[in-house]
């Protein structure tokens, strides 16, 4: 989160600000800082202070982990990874841009046009499905209930694409937590009648609270509204539920009959599968397409998206400057003598838009390699000039003393390997020996300079090259050798 002292740090992640509050947990908007200066944006669900230190709760938190890694699907919202560090427990989520729908329907205070509507929930009923399908690392179901389907855990995304979120009370197979006995684990207004008796649960729950979402979003207000818990639990149990189209006419009657089939008392009257109830939607009516969720989603929280979007957009220009300042001391710390100066020279849009400019930190040693090429080139140049008849010269001079070490001549393509070459030798014209001057010979020293080619004219004079033949006694032409 970000304070007086800047964000808050956590291992790899860098947490910026909050995103939404919830009684267990709060999301913040955060910073994956991964090596050589990769990044991504996330989301992190962080456990509140005081049920950190719960075992209750904890253990209640990571299996909402563990059950959410085993469904993969793109109508459920991911998670990344779990953290515990420095007495803070989070979930790592990917980060979606856009809004619940029960924010949606507060902000816009009407129903969702019913294409809009069909849209949403035919996604979230396949990310229902995908839960309700998943198996654990042995091929085995876990028989997932999510048990806490409402607008807050309905996603819908400014892409245009609804996910479900939040497996926090979520039952399953396995489950490390189980809820004590008599403990009732979601929201009232929207669970099934056996849920609120204590039955247990299968994936009909989730059905009957997902056509109470869509009920929702249909007619724009609460399914079931009561002064208190007691008169909530009463209407789940014994209310008769009406037709969206006698509250909004403009609702068609086949999603009437879908809806109402979903809210059916009976778990066993209710669409047997998630999935089939999204089949029927789709059969229904022509769903929205993902482009005009994501223009709804805009006209009724777009101010909220862009001024989250600015929160994400100064986010992430905090922490690629913080990640480009490391990198460049890292660069400093580990390139040798002198690279420090060299990595203070280099701004990070040169690191960033130049490949191969984070090479030339360590310049000191870069500059020695051009010149050992330039010498290696010159060698094997002089080594063809002298197959083809150029010569190639090499003084050496005696050691002014009997104690002198012996000098040594080392063959001319050996040049490229000597160690004591100088960039200078190769790169100016003067340090190269001619055939009418000699260099300064050094005492004990044997001097080999790079082979210089010699104009024939010089040695020999010009054939008679016209013709450049000869012919022999059976007419045949013989090219001269002087001509060739």
């Amino acid at each position: 989160m970000t304070d007086a002292t800047g964000p808050l740090t956590l291992g790899r992640y860098t947490l910026h600000g909050e995103i939404a509050h919830g009684g267990m947990a709060t999301v913040h908007l955060a910073r994956l800082q991964g090596p050589v200066g990769f990044s991504r944006t996330v989301a992190i669900k962080r456990l509140h202070p005081q049920f950190a230190k719960d075992p209750e709760f904890v253990t209640m938190f990571l299996d909402e982990a563990r059950l959410a890694v085993r469904i993969q699907h793109p109508n459920v919202a991911q998670t990344l990874d779990v953290v515990a560090e420095s007495g803070e427990l989070f979930i790592v989520m990917e980060y979606l841009h856009g809004e619940t729908a029960s924010r949606l329907l507060r902000a816009t205070g009407k129903p969702f046009p019913p294409e809009v509507a069909a849209a949403v929930m035919i996604g979230a009923l396949h990310g229902l499905h995908a839960a309700h399908e998943a198996k654990n690392e042995r091929g085995e179901p876990l028989q997932i209930v999510h048990r806490d389907v409402s607008p807050q855990n309905v996603f819908v995304g400014r892409d245009g694409i609804a996910r479900v979120l939040d497996f926090g009370v979520a039952k399953a197979a396995g489950r490390f937590h189980t809820t004590e006995e008599g403990k009732v684990k979601g929201k009232l207004p929207y669970m099934s009648p056996e849920q609120v008796r204590g039955e247990p649960l299968t994936r009909a729950t989730d059905i009957y609270a997902a056509s109470v979402v869509a009920w929702e979003l249909l007619v724009g207000e609460r399914f079931i509204r009561g002064q208190n818990a007691g008169e909530v639990v009463e209407r789940v149990l014994y209310g008769k539920a009406e037709a969206p189209s006698k509250k909004v006419s403009s609702v068609p009657p086949a999603l009437d009959a879908i809806v109402l089939r979903g809210l059916a008392r009976d778990p066993a009257a209710r669409w047997a599968t998630a999935r089939e109830m999204a089949l029927a939607l789709e059969a229904a009516i022509t769903p929205a397409q993902p482009s005009r969720v994501g223009a709804f989603v805009e006209a009724s929280v777009g101010g909220d998206l862009e001024a989250r979007a600015s929160r994400v957009a100064e986010a992430e220009s905090t922490s690629n400057s913080s990640e480009m300042h490391a990198l460049l001391d890292d660069l400093a710390r580990s390139g040798g003598p002198g690279s420090t100066a060299a990595a203070a020279q280099i701004s990070p849009r040169e690191l960033v838009t130049s490949p191969g400019t984070a090479s030339d930190t360590s310049a000191a040693p870069r500059r020695r390699r051009p010149a050992l090429w330039v010498v290696a080139a010159a060698a094997l140049v002089g080594v063809g000039f002298a197959s083809r008849g150029l010569v190639s010269r090499e003084v050496t001079t005696p050691a002014p003393t009997a104690s002198a070490a012996p000098a040594v001549a080392l063959p001319t393509a050996s040049v490229a390997a000597a160690p004591e070459a100088e960039p200078s030798t190769a790169q100016s014209p003067s340090a190269l020996p001619s055939a009418s001057t000699s260099p300064a010979p050094l005492p004990g020293a044997t001097i080999r300079p790079v082979p210089v080619p010699v104009p024939r004219a010089a040695s020999k004079p010009k054939a008679d090259c016209n013709p450049p033949w000869t012919l022999d006694s059976s007419g045949r032409k013989k090219y001269k050798l002087e001509c060739l």
